[in-house]
């Protein structure tokens, strides 16, 4: 019920050991000029009490970036303002890209990973998470993740 990136798409190889990058299980620098957060687009899945969830990057600002990595482990973080960011995971179920997406990112308790809000649009990710998804929707993700073509 959880499918998740390892890092932004936009990450290479080549930045692991630089002294201006960062990958961690949460957060992601880039030569110290791009700042990544880790965080969870949530599906309902109808007819059940279950959540499909993608474990999704999001570009934040240096500002916005800066603030969550000052509130990571401070208790009552879940009461900060939602941040900016731009969806930099790709998706490939999706007939459509799903980099750039706009998003909110809403800080929960220390311990969890964010709520990543997609902006209302009619992109198939975005619709899929404002309606949810059957458990049939579920299996084809499940396969195409498994086995892509």
């Amino acid at each position: 019920m959880n499918y998740t990136a390892d890092a932004p798409a936009v990450w290479d190889a080549g930045f692991t050991g630089a002294d201006d990058c960062l990958l961690s299980s949460d957060q992601c620098v880039i030569r110290a000029e791009h700042y990544f957060v880790k965080g969870l687009v949530e599906i309902p899945v109808l007819g059940t009490d279950d959540v499909f969830s993608w474990g999704v990057w999001v570009s934040l600002s240096r500002a916005s970036f800066s603030r969550a990595a000052d509130m990571w482990d401070q208790p009552g973080r879940e009461n900060e303002e939602p941040y900016f960011g731009w969806l930099t995971t790709e998706l490939l179920v999706y007939p459509e890209t799903t980099l750039n997406l706009r998003t909110r990112v809403h800080t929960r308790p220390v311990g969890e990973r964010p709520f990543v809000k997609l902006e209302p649009t009619g992109h198939p990710l975005a619709v899929e998470q404002r309606n949810g998804i059957t458990m049939e929707r579920v299996r084809e993700i499940a396969a195409a993740v498994r086995h892509p073509a």
